[in-house]
């Protein structure tokens, strides 16, 4: 059986799912894990939906599984490290849009916007946007049933402290829609807030 089909088999009958597999040339495989989402969506809308986060025992009991089921396939490695996503997610299947629409991210296309495009609001050579991620809006103003989009202000950032004027107007607010087959990458925004995704933080289980 492949690595990927080790993993993915393992981790889900676990009861979590994958969220990324790397594999470095020095022996290193690292997987990444998290809860699945379909449980928390399909919540009664009466019962408040508390979020849960990846704990180190679930990475400690993933890795003792994986090592085992690594050890039946005879895959190679040197050294494992199962780890929780982080704050800075990746986002990389239509669920995982899904499941965080509306979150700030960072995107990446794999070719710039193009004139077409950007029609002069934005630089035709730009790859690379910070927004609040939504389904794209259709023609006639409702949500659209496919395709995304990344909604930002190219606004200057205030630092702490700093007065602003009543006056000023505010910078306008743009889209741009995309599909999955034009991200190079894309993952959560590294914000942290005590009010959010602040206890979205890492926890991992090594082994050599």
């Amino acid at each position: 059986m492949a690595l990927k089909e080790v993993i993915e088999q393992t981790v889900v009958g676990l009861g979590y799912e994958v969220v990324e597999i790397q594999r470095s040339a020095a022996g290193l495989l690292r997987v990444t894990i998290d809860l699945p989402w379909g449980a928390v969506a399909k919540a009664p809308a009466v019962v408040p939906v508390v979020e849960q986060f990846v704990t180190v025992e679930d990475c400690e009991k993933v890795t003792r599984q994986l090592l085992f089921a690594l050890e039946v396939d005879g895959i190679d490695f040197k050294r494992l490290e199962v780890s929780s996503p982080g704050i800075d997610r990746p986002l990389r299947s239509e669920k995982d849009f899904e499941r965080f629409a509306g979150e700030v991210i960072d995107l990446t296309l794999k070719e710039p916007v193009g004139t077409l495009v950007a029609d002069g609001q934005v630089s035709a050579s730009r790859k690379k946007f910070q927004g609040r991620l939504e389904r794209r809006q259709g023609v006639d103003g409702k949500v659209a049933g496919s395709g995304w989009q990344i909604v930002w202000s190219d606004a200057p950032s205030i630092k702490p402290g700093q007065r602003v004027s009543k006056k000023r107007l505010p910078a306008p607010m743009r889209a741009l829609g995309f599909t999955l087959d034009e991200l190079r990458e894309a993952r959560l925004a590294p914000i942290v807030s005590f009010k959010g995704r602040a206890s979205r933080g890492s926890t991992e289980s090594n082994t050599d």
